[in-house]
């Protein structure tokens, strides 16, 4: 079992930065990929950003390429979301999810485990 709590969201003015983070309990958090996802209002969810067991890969969505970057530290069971250049579209709620396996995943049906998300909110 693997229980994963996102914290770092808040309320930011368009360009400003934020870093989402999304610990994790359990033995099993170096041995997966890890992913965020987000749902804007009236919509369904998306995918972010993934990151494969090592760190060693990761995919992005294109509309979050370039301002985006994911990254991870085993030895901390954690997994982080960097967000410059943030748009009002961004607004969402972002969630973390572990996969069932050790390399990257686009697909939500890929992960296993998911956090209760964290509210993003970015003005214009």
């Amino acid at each position: 079992q693997v229980q994963l709590v996102e914290s770092g969201g808040g309320l930011v003015q368009a360009g400003g930065s934020l870093r989402l983070s999304c610990a994790a309990s359990g033995r099993t958090f170096s041995n997966v990929a890890m992913g965020w996802f987000r749902r804007a209002p009236g919509k369904e969810r998306e995918f972010v950003a993934t990151i494969s067991q090592s760190g060693g890969s990761s995919f992005y969505a294109d509309s979050v390429t370039g301002r985006f970057t994911i990254s991870r530290d085993n030895r901390k069971n954690t997994v982080y979301l960097q967000m410059n250049s943030l748009k009002p579209e961004d607004t969402a709620v972002y969630y973390c999810a572990a996969a069932f396996g050790p390399t990257i995943q686009r697909a939500s049906y890929g992960y296993r485990y998911w956090g209760q998300g964290t509210q993003v909110t970015v003005s214009s």
